[in-house]
């Protein structure tokens, strides 16, 4: 019996590695849950929301300008982010002491019940819907990979990318 040679998978490109990033932020997206019935409209990404915060975590006491330098979202954004994320508790700003111009935020000292509601959110849902499949092995395969890649790549990596 004859069997053709097993041949590598194609090396993953630039290209490959966009999409896939942007297919996992919809997954991401899709997964956080709802905002309250009858919550107020908020202006903001949830994108650019997630990385202000994520950003204000890793850098507590940090002014709108630094925010937006380090993340590189625009200044507007990250003000829009910073207006929407206080709003429902989840980070708090203080005038700051050497320039009373300036504002600086940190997260909440106790979590506002939306990040309890996000933080407990799972990802199961919107990753069968993602996959297509209700099949354990493949869920488990795919969720065990998404854990790896986010201990390696968490969101100071991109810090160490070119500006």
């Amino acid at each position: 019996m004859y069997y053709l040679p097993m041949t590598s998978p194609t090396p993953m490109t630039p290209v490959d590695l966009f999409l896939l990033g942007r297919t996992l932020m919809k997954i991401g997206e899709d997964a956080l849950p709802a905002p309250q019935v009858g919550a107020a409209p908020h202006p903001g990404s949830v994108r650019s929301i997630l990385i202000a915060l994520s950003d204000i975590a890793a850098h507590p006491d940090s002014a709108i300008g630094e925010i937006a330098r380090r993340t590189g979202l625009p200044q507007s954004q990250v003000s829009t982010a910073v207006a929407r994320l206080r709003e429902t508790g989840s980070i708090e700003t203080a005038q700051d002491p050497t320039d009373r111009r300036r504002l600086l935020v940190r997260t909440a000292a106790t979590p506002s019940p939306r990040v309890t509601e996000v933080r407990a959110a799972g990802i199961e849902d919107a990753l069968t819907r993602a996959l297509a499949t209700t099949d354990e092995q493949v869920l488990a395969e795919v969720t065990a990979a998404l854990t790896v890649l986010a201990r390696h790549l968490p969101p100071a990596a991109l810090s160490r990318l070119r500006p």
